[in-house]
């Protein structure tokens, strides 16, 4: 694995412009934070009319991972940390937010946090990333 080169095809699950059943995220700096907003719908649910912690948790990842790799650095996730708050509810708008915390090439920590239409915190979470080889 120490040489293999990753590559972007543009199927990212949360980024990808070629995924038709990507998340499509569209990202945007405010301050210090890499920021999106994000609306659930039905097939993002876990319980009914709840979006299922996997995609929080995979919101949470790309912008920590974005953040992070906003000095051109490529970056994968070695470890990552998420504590649900509440629930976030399908239909309602979400606003993530990222930034770096740590930089100590070849690994990096970040933080990041979701929170609804009513500013209720839904999600945290917390990574470790590493740089790794790749090309876009």
């Amino acid at each position: 694995m120490a040489d293999e080169v990753w590559t972007d095809d543009n199927w990212c699950v949360a980024c990808g412009e070629d995924n038709p059943r990507g998340l499509h995220l569209k990202f945007r700096w405010d301050g210090d934070w890499y920021v999106t907003d994000f609306t659930p719908e039905r097939y993002h649910q876990g319980w009914a009319g709840i979006t299922h912690g996997g995609i929080l948790a995979t919101l949470l990842d790309e912008l920590m991972n974005r953040a992070v790799g906003r000095n051109g650095e490529p970056v994968a996730t070695a470890e990552l940390k998420v504590r649900f708050r509440r629930p976030a509810r399908i239909g309602t708008r979400l606003h993530v937010r990222a930034r770096l915390t740590h930089s100590r090439p070849p690994m990096y920590e970040a933080e990041g946090e979701i929170t609804d239409a009513d500013d209720a915190v839904v999600a945290t979470g917390t990574a470790k990333l590493m740089r790794v080889d790749a090309e876009a």
